[in-house]
């Protein structure tokens, strides 16, 4: 059996969303405890809680829904990599640790590391390093903070970046538990119509 590495924070009504956004919130209809002969339960919530891919239409007016995505764009080979990078600060080429191995890479900041207080310093990605990548190859980019552009952004460099480049985002995962190397990531996303985004549990399939 497949050595899987969970990267996804546990989803309660505790986890921090963006300021603004809807919070998670989860109702029962129905329950063993209640005498019912099952349970069952509704819940309500950003479509960005969590660890989540945006869609295209997040970020770009003209932009697809989550529903339109091609899967084969969260599966697959992908590099975990660390990066030395303060609060508040963009990742830029020369913070890079290794070599790109693969079409996906996840950076480990550690700006973020309690998934339920929403720290507004988290670091973020640079759209000059968005660019480099995608000419390195890579086709999804990933972090461990609630965006790939910092919280105060609103022109929203690093997405446009990728809006440019069609890429893919995987934000909100969890890496402090990850050894920086090279992995086969799964991080489907629901297929929601006209959605913009989707929650996903990201999990890591270790090498042999």
């Amino acid at each position: 059996m497949a050595d899987l590495i969970d990267i996804s924070p546990l989803i309660s009504p505790r986890i921090a969303v963006w300021p603004g956004d809807v919070p998670f919130s989860r109702s029962v209809s129905a329950s063993f405890e209640e005498g019912a002969n099952l349970d069952l339960s509704a819940i309500h919530t950003t479509v960005h809680v969590g660890a989540h891919t945006d869609a295209p239409s997040h970020y770009h007016p003209q932009g697809v829904g989550i529903s339109e995505r091609s899967l084969e764009r969260y599966y697959g080979p992908c590099q975990v990599m660390s990066v030395d990078v303060g609060p508040g600060e963009r990742i830029q080429r020369k913070h890079l640790t290794q070599p790109i191995e693969t079409p996906r890479v996840l950076f480990r900041t550690g700006t973020f590391p309690d998934p339920d207080h929403f720290n507004t310093d988290f670091a973020a990605l640079s759209p000059e390093l968005v660019a480099w990548l995608h000419e390195a190859g890579v086709h999804l980019v990933g972090i461990d903070t609630p965006s790939i552009d910092l919280c105060d952004s609103k022109t929203l460099e690093a997405h446009r970046a990728v809006a440019e480049r069609d890429m893919a985002i995987l934000e909100g995962i969890v890496l402090d538990h990850v050894v920086p190397g090279t992995y086969t990531l799964i991080a489907l996303p629901l297929k929601i119509a006209g959605a913009d985004a989707s929650p996903v549990r990201a999990a890591l399939i270790a090498e042999p």
